[in-house]
């Protein structure tokens, strides 16, 4: 079994709370300490929740993590930012420990092998020879890399490169995006509005004709063209509809607490009166936008 290589023995409860409030003066320091209080939570005397953990009962952590941090950068609060990087740097630490307990890898070697990897990959800042003086080229060098240097076999498509364990959405988008980078894409932002409305009626002639599994195809390539409308106009769709479901949820609870304070709650008799007070709360956030972003 590897044996640890970063920070020092587990700490004591006791000793874990006198550095409660202290500044930690480098990022060395403060990633040893986080180091080692996972030893102590997964030890003898740690929790029993995060010693019964495993990598994979809290890898959707990870991706739930990941996202709530890209909300707080969209939303652009700093506090919030901070605090959700270190729900993603803990989450991460939290797996590769447990990896590194049962003997497969040390957290050492996770991080030793990601520093060899960025210096390999960047001959244009650590080694000599490189001409790569651009990002396009930097993007190319990369690509060449993997495949000369580190022998990971070459792609058959383009497509290829783009996960399959991205949700789909995301998927979408970054297919559109390297078959764009071809030459494969729309001239016109009139024909991929165009597209989408063809999408529309061909959606509803399935919907029409009752066939569930033509339609559930139609839905698909309708929500593909409006992923493509976004692309095609610069905007990111996950952290679009991220923006869309933030405001429903603001809003939804908004009509909530109204519902409430009338002894009422929401229901399908009340759809009149949650639709009213849905439209109020709408007409008062465009009137104050600022408040609306809390």
């Amino acid at each position: 079994m590897h044996e640890p290589t970063i920070g020092d023995t587990p700490l004591e409860p006791v000793e874990a709370m006198q550095y409660i409030g202290i500044d930690m003066n480098t990022p060395k320091e403060a990633f040893s300490h986080l180091y080692e209080i996972m030893q102590t939570l997964r030890g003898p005397n740690g929790c029993p929740w995060d010693r019964e953990q495993t990598p994979k009962s809290i890898r959707s952590n990870l991706i739930e993590e990941a996202y709530e941090c890209v909300e707080a950068v969209t939303s652009d609060d700093i506090p919030h930012i901070r605090e959700e990087l270190g729900d993603v740097y803990l989450v991460t630490t939290f797996m590769a420990y447990m990896y590194e307990q049962e003997g497969k890898f040390t957290l050492a070697e996770v991080l030793q092998e990601l520093c060899e990897k960025l210096i390999r990959r960047h001959p244009h800042v650590f080694g000599t020879g490189s001409e790569a003086d651009t990002a396009e080229k930097v993007v190319a060098q990369w690509k060449d890399i993997k495949v000369t240097v580190e022998g990971k076999k070459p792609k058959d498509s383009i497509l290829d490169e783009v996960s399959h364990a991205l949700p789909p959405l995301d998927r979408a988008y970054k297919l559109q995006k390297k078959a764009a980078k071809v030459g494969f894409d729309w001239e016109r932002i009139e024909d991929v509005w165009a597209k989408v409305k063809e999408e529309i009626q061909e959606a509803e002639a399935s919907w029409q004709e009752g066939n569930k599994e033509k339609l559930e195809e139609e839905v698909g390539d309708l929500l593909f063209s409006l992923v493509n409308v976004a692309r095609f106009l610069g905007i990111d769709p996950s952290v679009a509809l991220s923006r869309t479901i933030t405001k429903f949820n603001r809003r939804f609870k908004e009509m909530e607490r109204r519902l409430k304070t009338q002894g009422l709650l929401p229901s399908s008799e009340q759809f009149h009166l949650m639709d009213r007070l849905w439209n109020e709360i709408k007409t008062e956030e465009a009137a104050n936008p600022s408040s609306s972003q809390k």
